[in-house]
C-alpha cells in the first residue's frame, strides 16, 4: 500500500552522495555483506555501513565508487559492527541489489533535490 508524503516529509530524510573509500566482507552478518567506509565531504566526514550488495560487486570493484545514501537515520548496531548510513540500492529481477549511483561525478556529500 502506497502511502503519500508531503515534500516536507519528505525532505526530512537527508540522502547524500558519497564515495566509497574501504570496503571488506563482513564476515559476521547473517546475510553475505561488505562492510563499507564512505567519504561524504568535510561537513558529514566518513562513515561506517553494512550492505548485503556482494553478488554484483567485489570490495575491490567498490573502492571509489560514488553511492547514494540516507546519512540522518540513527547508527543500527549488525553483529559487532554499527552502520551509521543506509546505502540506497534497488533489486534486480533476481532480488540481488543494484547501487544507487549518481550518472557523473558530483562532490561527496552532494544532497539529493
Amino acid at each position: 500500500m502506497q502511502t503519500n508524503l508531503t515534500i516536507a516529509e519528505f525532505l526530512l530524510t537527508d540522502m547524500r552522495a558519497g564515495r566509497i573509500i574501504a570496503a571488506e566482507p563482513f564476515t559476521k552478518a547473517r546475510k553475505p555483506a561488505y562492510k563499507l567506509l564512505i567519504d561524504f565531504g568535510p561537513h558529514i566526514g566518513i562513515k561506517k555501513s553494512s550492505a548485503q550488495i556482494t553478488h554484483h560487486y567485489t570490495p575491490e570493484s567498490l573502492i571509489g565508487k560514488m553511492v547514494v545514501a540516507v546519512v540522518n537515520f540513527p547508527p543500527r548496531q549488525i553483529a559487532d559492527f554499527m552502520s551509521e548510513v543506509l546505502v540506497l540500492g534497488l533489486p534486480d529481477a533476481e532480488g540481488h541489489i543494484v547501487l544507487l549511483q549518481p550518472d557523473a561525478d558530483v562532490p561527496p556529500g552532494g544532497r539529493v533535490h
